[in-house]
């Protein structure tokens, strides 16, 4: 695919003239706002353990492994299918993205003491154990706070006028398989869950109507049992 012509500074292509929308990338921003929402409330889930409550640091511990999980997904995903397209087709960018590169490896920092850190909170539900998964999650949710923005800002709108849908498709598809076994529905809620309107659009948007009845009568009620072990003892 050639080089689509893009202002000097690779900000904002959408405002030029000649860029010509070739993708819907907006599902990026959609997946961010699951990782704000879950990475966000996660010190409170966690101040919310009673002292040595294993059962329940557990559930939490399981909940963060899974963001963790999902993010270390969403970056590699980015690391290995879209820099390089994007330095090769939208060269001006190449400043953006190497920008988006450095905060992917400060975040894998962060993301590395979180999993580090939480099997032995799982194990002990101590606080002395806690307070590295929480110094964890708030080195995260700094970096989210400064890269997700970021991305959205200067790189999606890049995405959108010189990647091909089905090269866009193809990172979504990165990141849903590396859900692990078992955790479907409980991602799939996070997801819904963050969206504006409680992710109806979203459901309209990316689900077929039979899965969309799954949803409803399988997948939400579980994810809701989930939600209710994960929160119950949350301190308000």
């Amino acid at each position: 695919m050639p080089a689509t012509a893009l202002p000097a500074s690779g900000d904002q292509p959408a405002r030029e003239p000649r860029a010509v929308k070739t993708c819907d990338a907006s599902g990026m921003a959609e997946i961010h706002r699951m990782f704000r929402a879950g990475f966000g409330e996660g010190p409170a889930l966690v101040d919310g353990v009673a002292e040595g409550d294993t059962a329940h640091a557990d559930v939490v511990g399981d909940h963060l492994a899974l963001l963790s999980a999902g993010l270390h997904a969403h970056h590699e995903g980015e690391d290995t299918m879209l820099w390089e397209t994007l330095e090769s087709r939208a060269p001006s960018c190449t400043g953006h993205v190497e920008r988006m590169k450095a905060q992917h490896a400060q975040m894998l920092v962060h993301l590395g003491a979180l999993d580090a850190a939480l099997p032995a909170w799982r194990a002990s539900g101590r606080s002395t154990d806690a307070a590295g998964v929480t110094a964890a999650l708030g080195g995260i949710n700094a970096a989210l706070a400064m890269h997700l923005p970021d991305e959205e800002h200067v790189i999606v709108p890049v995405m959108e006028v010189t990647l091909t849908p089905k090269e866009v498709d193809a990172l979504g598809e990165h990141g849903r398989k590396a859900t692990p076994k078992g955790k479907t529905f409980q991602q799939l809620g996070a997801i819904l869950a963050a969206q504006p309107d409680g992710g109806e659009a979203w459901q309209r948007k990316h689900l077929p109507a039979p899965v969309r009845l799954i949803w409803r009568l399988v997948g939400r009620p579980k994810y809701e049992a989930n939600r209710s072990e994960l929160v119950g003892d949350v301190r308000p």
